[in-house]
């Protein structure tokens, strides 16, 4: 194996590092190999790598013998693993997709992510990867696992009452989340500012009693003044109410209105656990059909 500070070194030298990118990229070959570890890489998986950048993650990746599948967006990055992947992109144990990978169409049989991601698209490639789980036409997810910062990761597994939010509730629909190893700047080149962390999402397939979607709705539209009772802030239909089948702002004033003394609505939305969210939303759609 080439080893990570070297794969690094060979990129920096055929052009400076992209900070519009978010990109910092490990350099402690120990680190990769425990984070190859925690992912429990199986023998039959298809392995998917967000933002490969110099390809110190994929290198070992591939050395566990599995299909890997990178998206990286850089095109300077691209023709460097390109160069030093080359023989397995020609054995086809390696693709490699030129993209940005909130836009590029993923393979349909990924089973596992894994991935050092840039810290500005945590959220939104979570949400992806909860689409991709969540689409009939596409494989099931075993596993993901990324490294984050650290607060970030926080928020998702809701370490502390201060992190429980629409985050890591939205995320807890679909899967567990746990912590593992915390990563020091100094593991990174160029050095970030913060700590990053391990975060392991495992599906649960929990089967809810109402519309997911509506949850969703629901529980951002709390959370976005998380410091207001729910009277107030589930009092407006929320601003993505139409993405939920059968919902618009009409049908929600009338199921808040038969809903406006329910003693729920007087709590924070930090107090309810998913369970009370599903039976929440259950009861919104049920009083306003009786109504």
């Amino acid at each position: 194996m080439k080893g990570a500070r070297r794969l690094v070194d060979a990129l920096r030298a055929k052009q400076p590092f992209n900070k519009s990118l978010g990109q910092h990229f490990l350099v402690h070959d120990d680190i990769i190999e425990r984070t190859v570890a925690w992912a429990e890489v199986d023998v039959e998986d298809h392995v998917f790598e967000v933002g490969p950048g110099p390809g110190v993650l994929t290198e070992a990746l591939l050395a566990t013998g599995r299909k890997v599948t990178a998206v990286e967006l850089d095109s300077g990055a691209c023709d460097h693993l390109r160069s030093v992947f080359a023989e397995e992109l020609a054995e086809e144990r390696l693709t490699l997709l030129e993209g940005d990978a909130l836009q590029v169409a993923w393979p349909k049989d990924i089973s596992r992510v894994v991935a050092n991601i840039p810290y500005q698209i945590s959220s939104p490639l979570i949400d992806v990867i909860t689409r991709y789980h969540r689409n009939p036409n596409t494989t099931p997810l075993q596993d993901v696992v990324m490294l984050v910062q650290e607060e970030f990761a926080e928020r998702v597994v809701m370490e502390y009452e201060s992190d429980v939010g629409s985050l890591g509730m939205v995320v807890a629909l679909d899967f567990d989340a746990d912590l593992g190893e915390r990563v020091p700047p100094h593991a990174f080149s160029p050095m970030p500012k913060v700590h990053s962390r391990l975060l392991r999402m495992t599906p649960h397939d929990e089967d809810w009693p109402c519309d997911r979607r509506l949850m969703v709705q629901m529980i951002r539209a709390a959370f976005d003044q998380r410091r207001k009772k729910l009277k107030k802030t589930l009092k407006q239909p929320p601003r993505r109410l139409t993405r939920v089948p059968g919902w618009h702002a009409a049908r929600w004033k009338r199921a808040y209105a038969a809903m406006e003394h329910d003693p729920r609505l007087q709590r924070r939305p930090e107090t309810l656990e998913l369970d009370e969210w599903a039976d929440l939303g259950v009861d919104f759609a049920s009083c306003e059909e009786e109504a």
